[in-house]
């Protein structure tokens, strides 16, 4: 045995034991390799490929949904396409496919096709559309379903009374809204809130969470799916239809990626939605109210937000202020919480012992209400018949955490006016001496800083910092 053919043999061997299906054509289409895992993922075997042109095996194929087609007459590379088709008999394959031509010198003598299987993939996608669709239940103005109205918004600080006085006035309008806010600040609550005192309060409210969900599961929830559009896919309704009338709150829109939001965008503006390998527009009347909880200013200009998009929902805007700038409602939210757990649990406390009462003051509330709201529930948890909550009755790693991981000094207190303004003007301060050491240089400042371009450059833009 001369060398080429034990090397031809090796290759052999290592097609077959790889994970990916590999498929190789010649300069005509004609099938010359053809690996197990590609005989996995589209039921054939080899000697029902090999020797065949590509038309013969698969008849619906052309150059527009074939990649080795397609490639075999552009002679360029193609990567990571999704490609549903059926296959000799008559099943319907879903892969991904990355497909190089082949060129001898200048001349090209075939092509080569790298599939993942995404079959299992589609089918796994059917059934969790089928059990969310199942899970999500529309929150109407019905008896015994939880709703959150205006009156549930406890605070008495500025910042946050205007964020309630617009979203007031957005329950008085039809135009799309936008929230931003840090992650527990109470979007939702908000969003409820509007779309209750609105004339869609008898209408369904959707809440969806964009983040952490694929792509093409996102887009089958909000637009629904057409019997075919992939393997086991049926004639399903999306969220836009389960809304109609109503409102659809879409949580974390940014994680969309950029090609959904277009589709989002639209169907905002056409009030017409397709479903997912359909051909018929469906007309819908659904008030969007979407939220973010980054800036969108830092989204837009990161890439993470479609211009288009944001000018098309940012109607009515509308800012929640975290609990950090609103630390002078934390002893009614305390108040509102205890209440709350005392129906709950049964249960007689008062109020806060005074060391904690302290400690809540000064503590970085990085998850805000949900986090103040975690620790009373954990606390009254641990409570008998005591009628104070005290630091006995927190949890030992939230114990940890409030106290000695708070800025909590008894002695030596350090007296501001207003310590969120004190703190701006020492991260003015140090921005504005850490630029002039660059030179202005963003990226450098930026890099010393350790936060990314696009916050500095917002930092900038908010405290005023000249450039020149």
């Amino acid at each position: 045995m001369n060398l080429d053919q034990i090397l031809f043999r090796a290759s052999k061997n290592i097609l077959d034991t790889i994970e990916e299906g590999i498929h190789i054509v010649d300069f005509n289409g004609i099938s010359i390799v053809y690996n197990k895992a590609m005989e996995e993922i589209e039921g054939l075997k080899k000697n029902q490929v090999i020797g065949r042109h590509l038309l013969d095996i698969f008849p619906d194929w052309t150059k527009e949904n074939s990649t080795l087609l397609t490639v075999l007459n552009t002679r360029m590379p193609i990567f990571n396409r999704e490609q549903t088709y059926l296959n000799l008999k008559g099943k319907r394959i879903s892969t991904i496919n990355t497909t190089y031509p082949i060129f001898e010198e200048e001349t090209l003598i075939g092509a080569v096709e790298i599939a993942k299987n995404l079959t299992a993939v589609t089918d796994m996608t059917e059934q969790i559309i089928e059990l969310q669709q199942k899970l999500i239940k529309p929150v109407k103005k019905e008896l015994g379903i939880r709703q959150y109205h205006f009156d549930e918004l406890i605070g008495k600080n500025e910042k946050y009374q205007e964020a309630i006085k617009i979203a007031k006035r957005a329950s008085n309008s039809t135009s799309s809204v936008l929230i931003y806010g840090d992650t527990g600040t109470g979007k939702e609550l908000f969003a409820q809130s509007i779309h209750f005192a609105s004339a869609r309060q008898n209408h369904p409210f959707i809440a969806q969470n964009c983040a952490a969900i694929p792509d093409s599961l996102l887009e089958s929830l909000l637009f629904g799916t057409a019997k075919g559009a992939f393997t086991g896919a049926q004639d399903r309704p999306g969220l836009f239809e389960q809304a109609d009338g109503g409102t659809l709150f879409l949580d974390e829109i940014n994680s969309m990626s950029m090609s959904l939001q277009a589709k989002l965008l639209r169907v905002l503006q056409e009030n017409y939605v397709r479903r997912v390998g359909g051909n018929k527009d469906l007309p819908v009347d659904v008030r969007i109210i979407a939220a973010t909880n980054e800036a969108p200013e830092v989204l837009i200009e990161s890439g993470h937000m479609r211009k288009d998009l944001y000018y098309r929902i940012n109607v009515i805007n509308l800012r929640i202020p975290s609990l950090n700038e609103r630390k002078d409602d934390i002893p009614f939210l305390v108040d509102y919480f205890i209440r709350e757990y005392n129906d709950k649990l049964d249960k007689d406390v008062w109020m806060l012992a005074e060391e904690l009462q302290n400690a809540f003051k000064v503590y970085d509330w990085a998850g805000n209400i949900r986090e103040l709201k975690n620790f009373i529930e954990s606390a009254m948890n641990l409570i008998t018949d005591e009628h104070v909550i005290t630091k006995e009755h927190m949890p030992s790693h939230v114990l940890e955490v409030l106290l000695l991981k708070s800025k909590y000094i008894q002695d030596d207190v350090i007296e501001v006016d207003d310590l969120n303004v004190h703190l701006q003007n020492i991260e003015k301060d140090i921005l504005k001496k850490t630029l002039a050491y660059y030179y202005n240089n963003v990226s450098k400042a930026a890099k010393h800083l350790n936060i990314s371009r696009q916050n500095l450059q917002y930092k900038i833009k908010i405290y005023g910092i000249s450039m020149d």
